[in-house]
């Protein structure tokens, strides 16, 4: 022991000496990262924000009562359980337009603290990801590896799997392993993971079905889960050519969320220009003017009725710019 220095400042120094060293190490290694690699206890980026999320979605998600419900009810019981039994896994159905690509971003926004540019956010395109139906087995490795390899470096992992209905038949049966409530798969715990499908199949039952509601009278808001979920499942289950064909994803109720989107109206479509106006800071005069160029410019349907917009919201934002 150094001269003039005692027991207790020996052990202040040894102390000090210890928090240097740890000091220097959270310099050197990223900590997060560091307690990923113990599976259970990362959530790497992930920072629900589920109140923001809820208020975003009734003020600028026109139309899409049930969206709202049935969105903001299932991840608030998945992100408040810390032991989920089976990933969450959510199917968003609809026309195009109507909202898919819109609210999965946003809820992509409010829960990863980097949003799209998160590395443990994974967007699949068939176009892109899965282009040659003649590679379709060297797909399914790949994408096999891949989910595995991206659950074993972060279990809070979201994978966003974009136009289902355009994939190729037999490619999302490698998902089946991970999708259900099993603890472990190949030594990893993926219970924690979001999948989201995006598809317009059943796009023209939830039309046909808003359209009838409409005929009778009915409120759209009077429109529940239960008057769609049985058409959609049988449009799914029934087209060969869908994504989810025998994939069992369906057959063996691993979807926890069939999400319908309904078709818009007039009024919903003048809502969301309206939104894209907002950011622009036009005069009331003039935005009016923009509003009904836009709204005379959109197709809508039935022929005789004219009550849907072909396009959803789609084509607003493009459309907004030729009238400015």
């Amino acid at each position: 022991m150094a001269a003039g220095v005692g027991p207790a400042w020996a052990r202040l120094l040894w102390f000090l000496g210890l928090l240097g060293l740890v000091s220097a190490a959270a310099a050197a290694w990223d900590l997060g990262l560091l307690s990923c690699s113990f599976g259970a206890f990362c959530e790497c980026d992930f920072r629900p924000d589920l109140r923001g999320l809820e208020c975003d979605l009734a003020q600028h998600l026109a139309g899409q009562h049930l969206v709202r419900q049935l969105v903001m009810k299932g991840l608030k019981a998945f992100v408040e359980n810390p032991e989920p039994a089976k990933p969450l896994v959510m199917s968003f159905h609809g026309w195009t337009g109507t909202g898919k690509s819109y609210v999965s971003s946003m809820l992509v926004q409010y829960l990863f603290r980097d949003g799209m540019a998160s590395p443990h956010v994974h967007h699949f395109s068939p176009v892109i990801h899965f282009p040659h139906a003649e590679q379709i087995e060297h797909y399914k490795s790949d994408l096999k590896q891949w989910i595995l390899g991206n659950l074993t470096t972060c279990g809070r992992s979201l994978f966003l799997f974009d136009e289902v209905d355009k994939m190729h038949p037999g490619l999302l049966g490698v998902l089946r392993p991970f999708l259900g409530p099993s603890w472990v798969v190949y030594g990893t715990n993926y219970r924690k993971a979001i999948f989201i499908f995006l598809s317009n199949a059943g796009g023209e039952q939830i039309n046909q079905l808003a359209l009838d509601a409409w005929r009778a009278r009915r409120d759209r808001e009077e429109l529940q889960l239960g008057d769609l979920e049985p058409a959609i499942s049988k449009a799914i289950v029934d087209n060969p050519q869908h994504g989810f064909w025998q994939s069992g994803i369906v057959e063996d109720q691993l979807l926890d969320l069939l999400v319908p989107f309904l078709p818009l109206q007039r009024h919903h479509v003048r809502h969301c220009v309206i939104n894209e106006l907002a950011q622009l800071g036009l005069a009331q005069q003039q935005e009016d003017e923009v509003v009904q160029a836009v709204l005379d410019g959109t197709a809508f349907f039935p022929e005789e009725e004219q009550l849907f917009s072909s396009n959803g919201c789609k084509t607003v934002a493009s459309r907004i710019t030729l009238f400015l």
